[in-house]
């Protein structure tokens, strides 16, 4: 088996309106995942906002979803920066604390070459000793990864995934596939973009990189249940019933939705970092019936 597999769950990162990290409510969220048995928590990802957290403030989430969890699921931690010295800090920080393994994307101001990529994840994994996971995240960053690009990157040490976005959900068998063809034995392959992961996961993907999973587990865990048990009925009958929260997420973003999710969870009353506004009444209230019509199960 993969590094990394099954549901990697992506919780929020619970912030005041002064700025602040919110420990309780952070470890309300942990504990909420680990109850729900998700194979992996992926903390500070896009979801987590981990661009908009300093050094400490990674630090402090790290160490207090990492003494929540108490083993019962490991942690993969966004390690990205702007420049190379700071992603090898974040990288030392997440091994030494005790992730176990950093998820790092090409982020940038200027836009950046396949060399320089490749020489930043390189510097990356070798200075920090902590597993590296490939983050392709092209919305945000602007970057793809190209077939020839992450056949180099596999080759270096410590390098041990991917985590790719989903186009068309027809194409991801395809790509899927292609990038098989590729990677060495044990190389893990995933898949975000959660309206189309469940199709990732019958096409036989290794972990599903979910948004939802990070506040809505318990459904994401029986779907990536039901791909590795070869139930694709299953899976794709329990996908087709989170219709309304994709929609959502196509409508409004994924991030939005979920800080309105948490709130009407009564989990936490968490507000994105400004500059990013919480949803307006009107588009809550959108969440509030999406949530209402899930059917019983989903973990709401």
């Amino acid at each position: 088996m993969a590094f990394l597999s099954g549901l990697s769950a992506f919780p929020i990162t619970p912030i005041n309106r002064d700025g602040r990290i919110d420990t309780k409510a952070l470890r309300k969220l942990i504990k909420r995942l680990c109850a729900a048995k998700v194979d992996s928590i992926g903390l500070l990802g896009s979801t987590g906002c981990y661009m908009y957290l300093s050094r400490g403030e990674r630090r402090r989430v790290l160490t207090t979803a990492l003494g929540e969890a108490g083993g019962r699921a490991p942690i993969v931690v966004g390690v990205g920066a702007l420049r190379t010295d700071e992603a090898v800090r974040l990288a030392r920080d997440a091994k030494a604390i005790g992730a176990a393994a950093g998820l790092l994307a090409a982020v940038s101001y200027t836009p950046l070459t396949d060399d320089e990529v490749f020489e930043h994840f390189s510097v990356v994994a070798r200075e920090s000793g902590l597993p590296i996971v490939i983050y392709d995240n092209p919305a945000t960053t602007h970057f793809h990864f190209t077939p020839a690009l992450v056949g180099r990157l596999v080759k270096v040490p410590g390098i041990v995934a991917i985590k790719n976005p989903t186009g068309k959900s027809d194409a991801i068998e395809s790509h899927l596939a292609e990038q098989r063809s590729i990677v060495p034995e044990g190389f893990s392959i995933g898949y975000s973009g959660d309206w189309n992961a469940a199709e990732a996961m019958i096409a036989g993907a290794d972990t599903w990189y979910s948004v939802l999973g990070g506040i809505l587990p318990e459904v994401c865990v029986k779907i990536v249940r039901a791909s590795q048990a070869g139930d694709a009925t299953e899976a794709r009958r329990l996908d087709a019933a989170l219709t309304p929260i994709w929609d959502l997420f196509k409508q409004v973003s994924s991030l939005r939705t979920v800080y309105a999710l948490a709130e009407l969870l009564d989990i936490c009353r968490a507000e994105p970092p400004r500059p990013i506004m919480p949803l307006p009444a009107a588009a809550k209230q959108q969440v509030a019936a999406a949530l209402a019509r899930l059917p019983s199960g989903t973990g709401s």
